[in-house]
C-alpha cells in the first residue's frame, strides 16, 4: 500500500492542493489517517481515501457558483 501526501492525492484528483486541504478544514473531505513527522502532523492518503473522495468532488458545491445560481432563482421568481 503506497502513501501519498496531500499535495500528490490533490494532482491525482485534479485539484489544487491547497482546495483539497480547505475541503478537509471545513469538513466537506473526510480527513485521512495523520502521521506525525517530528514536529509536523501530516496527512496521509492511500488509494482508498482518494477514490472515496473522487466519488464526493462532484458533489461538492463550490460557493460562488451556487450563490449566484441561488440569486438567479430568487430574481426569477
Amino acid at each position: 500500500m503506497r502513501i501519498l501526501s496531500t499535495r500528490e492525492a490533490a494532482k491525482r484528483l485534479g485539484i489544487n492542493a491547497g482546495t483539497l486541504s480547505r475541503y478537509i478544514a471545513r469538513k466537506k473531505v473526510p480527513a485521512p489517517k495523520t502521521v506525525l513527522l517530528g514536529n509536523l502532523k501530516v496527512h496521509a492518503w492511500s488509494d482508498k481515501d482518494i477514490e472515496a473522495v473522487r466519488k464526493l468532488l462532484p458533489k461538492i458545491e463550490n460557493g460562488r457558483h451556487t450563490r449566484y445560481k441561488k440569486q438567479r432563482k430568487k430574481n426569477t421568481k
